[in-house]
């Protein structure tokens, strides 16, 4: 694993794969507690992009820092021509029905998704409870890089077209209610094996607030903390408010009590699908 060029990536064809590589350092030391309120609006899928990355993970990730590490996979290795890879998963991990996480799950959910352009698996292969091979059709040494993006999510039993409100994921959230288009909750797993590295909230909400005003206000009354809000009418120079990427080119507007990575996705609105991982209360 080693720390990988931003610009490279992004002009490979991993990047069109992967959804946000925040920032190179965070804006404070991440604190645990509170509940973290998102509003979105309708159009897009910004509120399914958020639950999926509170309620799953995939095997590998890149870090708020920049650096590809294993998420569900502890370790990994190839072939010298970068056609097989083996992958070791990190022992002991729970999906949220206290079933742990073995080989078979996460084979069962690769091979439910949809590779990236380019991308063909020959085979996968369960080597052990722990360990599984990966033959590709073709060299490809960006591999882990590709498995990195949030939408090839690893689901109990390979379930990954289960409803959001069925989901059985591992990741530090459990979910308390989805309603379709209109709101979701997730409560922090107790003795995840994230703890002190990610999951700061207690409790994440995501609310869908069609207009953008009406996003803009809940912000600024402090009924949301972090809002989507492309042109946010009449809240700038209102109150200690941080807007992301830039003022001049606003994705997201939070509270300044909000502990946010310095730099995030800059593709669209709430790109950064970790957002309920990686933020957190001041």
């Amino acid at each position: 694993m080693s720390r990988i060029d931003r610009r490279a990536l992004f002009a490979s064809g991993a990047a069109a794969a992967l959804l946000a590589a925040t920032g190179t350092s965070l804006s404070a030391a991440p604190l645990r507690g509170g509940i973290l309120r998102l509003a979105v609006p309708r159009d897009g899928d910004l509120l399914d992009l958020v639950a999926r990355g509170a309620l799953y993970h995939s095997l590998t990730e890149v870090s708020p820092d920049g650096v590809l590490r294993g998420e569900l996979a502890s370790h990994w290795h190839s072939s010298q021509d970068a056609r097989i890879w083996t992958f070791d998963l990190r022992p002991a991990v729970r999906f949220h029905d206290d079933q742990e996480m073995t080989a078979r799950d996460v084979v069962a959910s690769l091979a439910a998704h949809v590779l990236p352009d380019g991308v063909e698996v020959l085979e996968y292969s369960v080597l052990s409870e722990l360990q599984l091979q990966i033959e590709l059709s073709a060299s490809n040494p960006d591999f882990p890089y590709l498995l990195a993006d949030p939408a090839l999510f690893i689901a109990r039993d390979g379930r990954v077209d289960a409803p959001l409100a069925q989901a059985c994921g591992t990741g530090c959230y459990r979910v308390e209610r989805y309603q379709q288009n209109r709101h979701f909750r997730a409560a922090r797993v107790a003795g995840h094996f994230k703890d002190g590295q990610a999951g700061w909230a207690d409790q994440i909400e995501v609310i869908v607030i069609p207009d953008e005003t009406v996003r803009a206000e809940a912000l600024r009354d402090g009924y949301v903390d972090i809002s989507a809000l492309p042109d946010p009418k009449g809240l700038i120079k209102r109150g200690d408010f941080r807007y992301l990427p830039s003022q001049q080119d606003i994705a997201i507007a939070t509270h300044s009590g909000v502990g946010v990575p310095r730099v995030i996705g800059r593709r669209a609105a709430l790109d950064d699908g970790r957002i309920a991982e990686r933020w957190w209360r001041l």
